[in-house]
C-alpha cells in the first residue's frame, strides 16, 4: 500500500491508513523514500537505541542549520543540552509556573464567557501556550504580538526551508532573541535565557546559536503540541460524551485522561531518524544512511499493546 504523510486526507483521518499498515505492511517504504514504521514494539525499538537509529535527520531542512539542538542531537550532546535546559524545568520550577497558567487560562476564558460560546482552539488552545512561552522566555509583553507572529512563523512548517516572509519573520525571531542573550549576560534576570547564560562557564557552555536553537525548539515543542493536545483532548470528548460527563463528574481523573488523550490522538504522530548501520527491523533490512519514520501515532493504537 502507498502511504503519503502529506496527503489531505490522511491529515484529516490518518488512523485508518496506520491501521493497513500494521496489519499488512508493519515497515513500508514510502514514495519520498523513507521507512514507515507502525507497530508498538518496532517503534520502540527504533526510539530507544539511538546507537542505530541517529536524531541528526531532525535536522535536515532545519532553520538553525549547523547548530546543535536536542531535537537533532545524539549522545553524548544530546545529554549534555539536555542537562543544561533541565535546570530551567526542575519540578519545582514547573510547579510554581502552575498558579501563573492557572491566572491566564481564567483570563482567556472570561474574554469568552459573556458570547456563551467559544472556539476552542483559537480562544484558548493557540493562545495559552504562546503566552506561557513568552514568559518563560522573558519576552516584554509589547513584544506578545510580534512573538505570536515569529511562533505561528516556526511552526508553520518547521521541517521546510524557509522562503518569503516567513524567512523575514524567523530571521527577526533570531535577531530580537541574540540581542536578549546579550542583555542577559550583562544584566541576568528571572528567565529561561538568564538560565541558559548561566550554564556558560560552568561545566559546559551553550553558543548564542545554540541558545536560539532553544528558544525555537521550544515554539514548536511546547506551543504547537499543546496545541494540539487541547484540541484533540476536547475533540475526542465531544465526540465520547459519556467520557466527557464521567471526568466533568469527578475532576481527580483529569490527570488520567490527558495520558489518555497524549496516546489516543497524538500531539506529534512522528519524528525522523536516520539508520547508522544496515539494521533489521521486523523481518525487513533497512540499509545504512536510510531514513525512517517511526509513528508514535500508530503504536499507540497497536491492539498488540492496547
Amino acid at each position: 500500500m502507498e502511504f503519503n504523510p502529506f496527503d489531505q486526507a490522511f491529515k484529516a483521518n490518518p488512523y485508518p491508513v496506520y491501521e493497513e499498515l500494521r496489519a499488512h505492511a508493519p515497515m513500508q517504504q514510502a514514495a519520498m523514500g523513507f521507512w514507515a514504521i507502525s507497530r508498538y514494539d518496532d517503534v520502540s525499538f527504533v526510539l530507544k537505541n539511538h546507537a542505530l537509529f541517529s536524531s541528526a535527520a531532525m535536522g535536515v531542512g532545519g532553520q538553525m542549520g549547523g547548530t546543535r539542538s536536542i531535537i537533532s542531537s545524539d549522545p553524548p550532546d544530546h545529554t549534555q543540552l539536555r542537562g543544561l535546559v533541565n535546570r530551567a524545568f526542575t519540578p519545582r520550577m514547573v510547579a510554581e509556573m502552575e498558579p501563573r497558567i492557572r491566572e491566564i487560562t481564567r483570563q482567556l476564558l472570561a474574554r469568552v464567557a459573556p458570547s456563551g460560546h467559544m472556539d476552542i482552539v483559537d480562544d484558548l488552545a493557540m493562545p495559552l501556550p504562546v503566552t506561557i512561552i513568552a514568559e518563560i522566555l522573558g519576552v516584554e509583553a509589547s513584544r506578545r504580538d510580534d512573538f505570536k507572529r515569529w511562533s505561528n512563523a516556526v511552526v508553520a512548517n518547521p521541517g521546510a526551508p524557509a522562503d518569503g516572509d516567513r524567512a523575514r519573520d524567523i530571521a527577526e525571531f533570531q535577531q530580537f532573541f541574540a540581542d536578549i542573550v546579550e542583555e542577559r549576560r550583562r544584566a541576568p534576570q528571572d528567565d529561561l535565557v538568564s538560565t541558559l547564560v548561566r550554564a556558560e562557564g560552568e561545566d559546559a557552555t551553550l553558543t548564542n546559536g545554540e541558545i536560539i536553537s532553544f528558544a525555537m525548539l521550544l515554539l514548536i515543542a511546547g506551543n504547537e503540541t499543546t496545541t494540539n493536545l487541547i484540541g484533540n483532548a476536547m475533540l475526542a470528548l465531544t465526540e465520547h460524551p459519556d467520557e466527557l460527563r464521567t471526568v466533568v463528574a469527578n475532576p481527580a481523573l483529569i490527570p488520567s485522561m490527558v495520558e489518555e488523550a497524549l496516546r489516543f490522538d497524538s500531539p506529534v504522530q512522528f519524528l525522523f531518524r536516520m539508520t547508522t548501520q544496515d539494521v533489521d527491523v521486523a523481518g525487513t533490512t533497512i540499509p545504512k544512511g536510510n531514513a525512517v519514520v517511526p509513528i508514535y501515532a500508530s503504536g499507540n493504537r497497536d491492539d498488540r499493546k492496547y
